[in-house]
């Protein structure tokens, strides 16, 4: 059977109170309608379509070419949302998921096997349902004697009896792709919202006679739709959870997962440890028998293995095996830390690759350089890279040595096994196996001190 998806983002989100499209909200890194997309992926959709509306430009540009796309120019209801898919659709012989691109908990197993169950018990329509402790607001799901789907009713409409159900519609469903463009012509604005809802096409099936079915899931978090930031924080505290379930199970020690926050798309290897208050972000990658201590933030950065960051931040950087970094240290974007390599507290690198068994144990930095194997870098070291309009590229040889409290005004080339004098203003070049030296002549002048006012003879 040929799978078809249509995904449901036209909405403004007005409790968001953002002039965000709702679905473009992040949760663990990537917007809702990414992870929606993810787990449609699952049923391998001939077509997918997205119905767009409020800032359809910005939804097109995050979904990009996983997608056909449909303008919905006014919001009228759910079921006015899937009329708008009706050129890309109707005719095809198939079955389309219907899905909101605002329940970013759905995973793809628990789409597949809604699938699975719609085209085993050949259903014209498959309710996904979900069984709630407290299903005040929801739609429910009334059943027969026989199990069977009889109607959805919502919360204002429901009896006293129907409100004692458990099984709510979560807004997902499954059609016989034909019979639901047929069906969507017969359906009406004569309700409270005057809306077309997407639910009265089930009535109109239960009337003509057709099956309706319902596949529950086993976990209600999944049927979470997001509508304000509550939700979103309770979706965000969800989703972490199973990504440091998951990673946990793959051989990674948390001293604290409820205070590890882990972005979907990052890669740890097993025996990597987090400490409490970690921060990885984007596309980072941790190799194995790392350690990351407590209040670290890393975003799109490239870890290797035995590597130990201390309550420091890295971003878009390359660290490779056996590096330590900080405690307190920054490595901005554009940066690579060869083998080896010991970067100290209060050590900034923007744009410098750094090379095997370098060090620079505190207080410098070190911008758009590139400095060699073995450089030994004292502490309140400047690379003054910057005039005010232009940055300036600084060189420093393998194995050279930078005295303390050295200004190097770059462009400078500082050769192989050269030292800097410490206190120096180097600004041209070394060759190697020199010394420079840039500093005042120091005077000493006898006895001058006792004429000062500070000194005790004078009190």
């Amino acid at each position: 059977m040929t799978n078809y998806a249509i995904i449901l983002a036209a909405g403004k989100g007005t409790r968001m109170k953002s002039d965000l499209p709702k679905v473009l909200h992040q949760v663990a890194g990537i917007s809702m309608v990414e992870h929606v997309f993810r787990s449609v992926s699952a049923i391998n959709p001939a077509k997918k379509v997205t119905i767009i509306g409020h800032k359809a430009d910005l939804v097109k540009d995050v979904v990009g070419e996983q997608s056909h796309f449909v303008l919905q120019k006014e919001q009228l209801g759910t079921g006015h949302a899937v009329m708008m898919a009706e050129a890309e659709l109707a005719g095809l012989e198939g079955q389309t998921l219907v899905i909101a691109g605002d329940t970013p908990l759905i995973t793809g197993e628990s789409l597949k096997n809604l699938v699975d169950f719609h085209s085993n018990h050949k259903n014209v329509a498959t309710i996904l349902t979900a069984e709630a402790d407290n299903p005040f607001g929801y739609g429910r799901i009334i059943r027969n004697q026989n199990d069977e789907v009889t109607k959805i009713v919502e919360q204002k409409d429901a009896s006293d009896f129907e409100q004692q159900v458990k099984e709510i519609n979560t807004g997902t469903y499954v059609f016989d792709n034909k019979r639901l463009f047929e069906a969507l012509k017969n359906i009406t604005t004569n309700n409270a919202q005057g809306e077309y809802y997407l639910t009265d096409v089930i009535g109109i099936f239960k009337q003509l006679g057709e099956k309706v079915g319902a596949y529950k899931l086993r976990d209600f978090d999944e049927s979470l739709g997001v509508n304000d930031r509550v939700a979103l924080s309770r979706a965000e505290r969800v989703m972490r959870q199973r990504i440091n379930h998951q990673h946990m199970v793959n051989g990674v020690s948390f001293i604290d997962p409820k205070t590890t926050y882990i972005d979907i798309d990052v890669s740890l290897d097993s025996e990597v440890i987090l400490e409490p208050n970690v921060t990885l972000k984007g596309k980072t990658k941790v190799g194995q028998a790392s350690t990351i201590t407590n209040g670290s933030y890393l975003v799109d950065a490239t870890i290797g293995k035995n590597v130990t960051i201390t309550a420091s931040m890295i971003e878009e950087s390359i660290v490779e095996d056996n590096v330590t970094v900080g405690p307190y240290a920054h490595i901005r974007p554009q940066s690579h830390l060869s083998q080896n390599v010991h970067i100290g507290n209060f050590v900034e690198v923007k744009s410098s690759t750094v090379g095997k068994n370098t060090k620079s144990g505190h207080l410098t930095y070190l911008g758009n350089a590139t400095i060699g194997s073995g450089v030994n870098i004292g502490a309140g070291t400047i690379i003054a890279n910057y005039d005010g309009q232009n940055k300036f590229k600084t060189t420093v040889g393998d194995n050279a040595f930078i005295g303390s409290n050295s200004t190097i005004i770059a462009p400078v080339n500082v050769g192989e096994n050269a030292i800097t004098a410490a206190g120096s203003t180097i600004h041209q070049d070394v060759p190697e196996d020199s010394l420079a030296i840039g500093r005042g002549r120091q005077v000493n002048k006898e006895g001058y001190a006792v004429k000062m006012p500070h000194h005790p003879s004078q009190k």
